[in-house]
């Protein structure tokens, strides 16, 4: 196949500001809504490609923010991204990182805008420009984060009932980590075997204390631990892997493929919350998935809890793994009230569905899209000045 030389002529960014059906608690804050960064890159060929950056509580979780990443992209990506071709995704992305350090998220919006686009100029899934698929659809956690025991339950039945999910993470480390575990134990005693029960801690313990706090949440029956302890103590994350039953996943302490072969080289995971926001784009997620098969370490698919772009970029890649064996929590677009995208993703038998269409599969509702723009009555003022109203 040949592609027609194409050069880019505009890269767009905007905020939507999106509300959720619920507080999301976590360690180290609550979210009362989410907001999306939303990037379009036109081509000359009449293309548009979308990618999404997206963080959990803005700055609270890490050193980006879906502000910053507007304004990066506007002052430092654009002049690199004007200049490269859109169809050398590679090499674009390379000159990106010679350029720019860091901003991994914003990155991953700009990656995933780029491999949209040349989706729809080839007619590929971007599956397919990552080597192909290797599943149709994908298990999907929800996360149980009201706080509350009998809600959490009572939740959690509703998803069994309606066969949305039957894999279950509950956010804990707020509290006393006591009266944490007794909320875990009595969810998973309600569950029973009829569903997985895995623990967040968002890195808020200590080594002392997880080292005591974990063999109570192996007797309550959990089945996955995440990111117990600082990201920076990996020596300390290896100990607790040596010690506990229970699976170790790396989460915080996982940003890229650089920092997924030190976790592999110490021994400090079981598995790895595989992210491609984290991880700087689906090709760095990619490098990261081939490192943890290298070293037998199992791969979870992560979400940061993006909207409808971001949870199909992350499912694009993860369905190329041929060995997911934790499945993916990739519920984000459920958390949120509105719906987005023109077709609603398919989220039905405990999973969710890749679309199979050129690109992401997906196409943007815009006229939902404009109501929830930050910048709409700016947007508005500009348009009655146009058209002279």
């Amino acid at each position: 196949m040949t592609i027609a030389a194409t050069r880019i002529e505009q890269v767009e960014t905007f905020l939507v500001d999106l509300p959720t059906i619920r507080p999301h608690q976590l360690s180290m804050t609550t979210m009362q809504g989410q907001t999306l960064m939303i990037v379009r890159i036109g081509t000359s060929d009449g293309i548009v490609g979308v990618g999404e950056g997206t963080t959990i509580g803005g700055l609270a979780y890490g050193p980006e923010s879906p502000e910053g990443m507007k304004l990066a992209i506007d002052t430092y990506f654009t002049p690199i991204l004007l200049q490269s071709d859109p169809n050398r995704i590679g090499l674009t992305m390379a000159a990106i990182a010679k350029a720019i350090q860091g901003n991994n998220f914003a990155k991953s919006a700009v990656e995933t805008a780029l491999l949209d686009a040349l989706g729809k100029r080839t007619g590929l899934a971007v599956s397919e420009l990552l080597g192909g698929r290797f599943h149709g659809r994908l298990p999907v956690a929800w996360t149980l984060a009201s706080g509350d025991t009998s809600r959490d339950i009572a939740e959690a039945e509703q998803m069994l009932e309606r066969r949305r999910h039957n894999i279950f993470k509950l956010k804990i480390g707020r509290g006393d980590p006591r009266e944490d575990i007794a909320h875990v134990a009595a969810i998973k005693q309600a569950l029973g075997g009829r569903a997985s029960v895995r623990v967040d801690i968002n890195q808020a313990w200590s080594e002392t204390t997880a080292s005591a706090c974990l063999p109570m949440l192996a007797d309550a029956g959990v089945d996955l631990i995440e990111q117990p302890i600082a990201l920076k103590n990996l020596k300390g994350m290896a100990r607790l892997a040596r010690e506990t039953s229970v699976a170790i996943m790396a989460d915080e302490a996982l940003n890229g493929p650089e920092t997924a072969f030190q976790i592999a080289s110490l021994a400090a995971a079981d598995v790895f919350a595989l992210k491609i926001e984290q991880s700087g784009g689906l090709y760095a997620g990619a490098k990261v998935a081939a490192i943890a098969e290298a070293a037998g370490i199992g791969l979870y698919g992560g979400t940061m809890l993006e909207g409808a772009v971001g949870t199909i970029a992350s499912a694009q890649l993860f369905s190329t793994i041929a060995k997911l064996e934790w499945g993916t929590e990739l519920f984000g677009p459920l958390l949120l009230t509105e719906e987005i995208l023109e077709e609603p993703l398919d989220y039905s038998e405990f999973s969710l569905g890749v679309p199979t269409g050129p690109g992401l599969g997906i196409a943007l509702d815009e006229a939902r899209i404009a109501r929830f723009r930050r910048d709409r009555a700016e947007r508005s003022v500009h348009l009655v000045l146009k058209t002279g109203s």
